[in-house]
């Protein structure tokens, strides 16, 4: 008998998908960059000549950055490890979620998680400060 909790075929499917998403963060994170100084440098040529439309680049960005926070994300799931993902199929599946999340808790606090979580805060909080500080949203306009 085995000890320690099994890891079902789904907790392994994805986790899997997971270790992918996060293998691509690197690119993610530099199409953000390259999509920012795109933004910032069409928002400076706005300033000196109106009348130029902001709107699409804005969206690029915001779609961006937030392909990079899922890909942090990912990554922070994966040094979490599978204990921290809930069986779907469980017998009880309110005991399952309980033990991923304590799971989850309890990885947070892992060296190797902590950068993760900072850096998806991080990413987080630029998406908030750009949509909070240029509307992307329908029915602003440009």
């Amino acid at each position: 008998m085995p000890l320690g909790r099994r890891v079902t075929k789904d907790v392994m499917e994805r986790y899997a998908a997971d270790q992918e998403l996060a293998g691509a963060y690197r690119d993610r994170l530099a199409a953000a960059a390259e999509a920012e100084d795109a933004f910032r440098d069409a928002r400076a040529r706005e300033a000196a000549r109106p009348g130029e439309g902001l709107r699409a680049l804005a969206g690029a960005f915001d779609r961006a950055l937030t392909e990079a926070l899922l890909a942090a994300e990912a990554a922070e799931r994966v040094a979490m490890g599978p204990k921290a993902y809930a069986p779907a199929d469980a017998k009880d599946a309110a005991k399952a979620r309980r033990d991923a999340e304590i799971a989850r808790r309890r990885a947070k606090a892992r060296p190797a998680v902590r950068p993760w979580t900072e850096e998806a805060a991080r990413l987080r909080t630029a998406r908030e400060a750009h949509r909070l500080g240029f509307r992307v949203g329908p029915g602003v306009a440009a």
